[in-house]
């Protein structure tokens, strides 16, 4: 796996901080910046997601992808899978993340809530890659809603 991350903050550009990245599967993803009035050259544009928050759009991909997974190779009848992410980070650099928080929302028809809950954990404990790095600095919890198709 490769990715190749570029600063397109040069002279003339819409966003001192803006970044993307180009990754090995031939995909973009555009970063910014927050907008810093007192110092305008440190900050960005608020143009696109922040770093961290693509860190968190990725782990929440990576375990909904989990999860919807276990379920279809259960033979469950999944419709929808939605994930929202909640997380705090530490106030002092590195400002890492220290609790996040998943709740997974499953639309299904005749899923058990036991069988939902075994695909989350299995994602959390086993399977998720962004989940088991991001446990290193963060407590992490889960929850879920199973609604009825």
């Amino acid at each position: 796996m490769e990715c190749t991350v570029s600063w397109t903050g040069g002279a003339g550009t819409r966003s001192p901080m803006g970044f993307i990245a180009e990754t090995g599967s031939g995909h973009v993803l555009v970063m910014d910046g927050a907008v810093d009035e007192a110092k305008p050259e440190q900050g960005g544009r608020n143009q696109a997601p922040r770093p961290m928050e693509t860190v968190l759009a990725g782990t929440g991909g990576c375990t909904a992808y989990d999860v919807v997974l276990i379920l279809k190779r259960g033979r469950h009848d999944v419709r929808g899978c939605t994930v929202k992410l909640t997380a705090e980070r530490a106030p002092a650099d590195p400002k890492v993340f220290t609790t996040i928080h998943m709740h997974f929302t499953v639309t299904g028809k005749g899923i058990a809530a036991e069988a939902v809950g075994r695909a989350v954990t299995l994602s959390h404990e086993k399977y998720c890659s962004a989940s088991a790095m991001l446990m290193k600095t963060a407590s992490m919890t889960t929850s879920f809603e199973l609604v009825e198709a």
